[in-house]
């Protein structure tokens, strides 16, 4: 058995880290023996488990819990070093995150190619977000590098990092540190067997980051999922703020109050996580937060139908305005046209507003149903 892998030099989190039990300090590749490992090479630095292209059905079981929000913090997979085929010490070395969904989305795309792939402790998070932190960056990376003797597997000095990869890795400081020159691959797995095959180089459509249309809805629908426990939340709240009183409690105000908040939420959301995204190149203005509000502006004159008085309804439309520009600002992280230092400028400026906008929506609302 393989001896323990040396802890990587640094360990920033993530933007956001998800919960859960990290992978035991003595867990290294294919200790657990995962269902995606065939076999085990041996090599100058120990054995090496050989994985497969082909995904089955836990893979995807795991994918469609993950995405549910099902088991987030634990779908990773050891750091350290992987084969994929027969690699021989020649054979190019791509790098990629521990986060599960990552590293099949890499694998399935490497069909009959023989490699190595070097896995970075990123936490369980995806390649851009942890760049973003740095855990997938110059010290892990080149910690990583010296603790699997990546030196004695192969005889070349370089490694792929992802594109995506860039903001977290100072390639000439990875070369100082463990002697190996980063090369940047393409920015999707799909495009790797054609970047290998061309003799590493990509062509410009390689290195085009895309944000279709498509793309954009998948990801605001993921939201969906991500905050069902805030969905419980806020219905709770919403039924005792409006059935509370000088009657002590009314069921038929906390049930009132219940569907119209619930209601005017979901008018923010589908315009935040729906129509933003699709609009996102006609909606005015560079703010995330902004072109949220201005779809919310929109969806929210729905609770105007809801039958209740103005007062209500107005505080329902703000409400509706205000989910719509949180979720908005979401993309701020996830889109291709922010900087890191762009989404906390964003934020700074906009939650003020956020929160003076719910406390009147709540105000406003609650008077509104307060004689109901």
């Amino acid at each position: 058995m393989l001896s323990p892998l040396s802890p990587p030099i640094l360990t920033d989190p993530c933007c956001a880290p998800p919960s859960g039990p990290a992978p035991s300090a003595l867990e290294l590749p294919g200790f657990r023996r995962w269902h995606f490992v065939e076999g085990f090479i041996d090599t100058p630095a120990g054995r090496v488990p050989q994985v497969k292209t082909t995904l089955e059905r836990p893979d995807h079981v795991g994918a469609a819990l993950v995405r549910l929000g099902i088991g987030r913090g634990n779908y990773r997979v050891a750091p350290g070093l992987y084969a994929m085929g027969s690699p021989t010490p020649e054979s190019p070395v791509l790098v990629t995150a521990n986060y599960k969904l990552t590293f099949d989305a890499l694998r399935k795309e490497l069909t009959g190619l023989h490699l190595w792939i070097l896995v970075l402790d990123t936490k369980g998070v995806n390649v851009w977000c942890a760049a973003g932190k740095k855990s997938f960056g110059t010290q892990e990376l080149a910690g990583r590098v010296l603790s699997t003797n990546l030196d004695k597997v192969v005889s070349h000095r370089k490694v792929i990092v992802p594109q995506l990869g860039a903001p977290g890795v100072a390639g000439h400081e990875v070369k100082t540190l463990c002697g190996f020159r980063v090369v940047f691959g393409p920015v999707r797995a799909s495009d790797v067997a054609a970047y290998l095959r061309a003799g590493m180089k990509a062509d410009p459509a390689m290195r085009r980051v895309s944000f279709t249309a498509r793309e954009r809805v998948v990801l605001g629908l993921v939201e969906f999922a991500n905050d069902l426990k805030l969905m419980g939340q806020l219905a709770c709240a919403l039924f005792l703020l409006a059935g509370i009183g000088l009657d002590v409690f009314s069921f038929p105000r906390a049930w009132t109050g219940l569907w119209s908040g619930m209601a005017a939420y979901f008018l923010g959301f589908f315009a935040g996580n729906i129509l933003t995204p699709l609009a996102l190149p006609w909606l005015p203005g560079r703010s995330f937060a902004r072109k949220g509000a201005e779809a919310g502006v929109l969806t929210g004159l729905g609770a105007f139908a809801f039958g209740l008085p103005a007062l209500a309804s107005t505080g329902l439309w703000i409400g509706a305005v205000v989910s719509a520009s949180w979720y908005g600002m979401n993309f701020t992280g996830s889109s291709t046209y922010t900087s890191p230092s762009g989404v906390e400028k964003e934020m700074r400026r906009a939650i003020p507003f956020q929160v003076a906008g719910l406390i009147l929506s709540v105000v406003l609302w609650r008077l509104g149903i307060g004689g109901m």
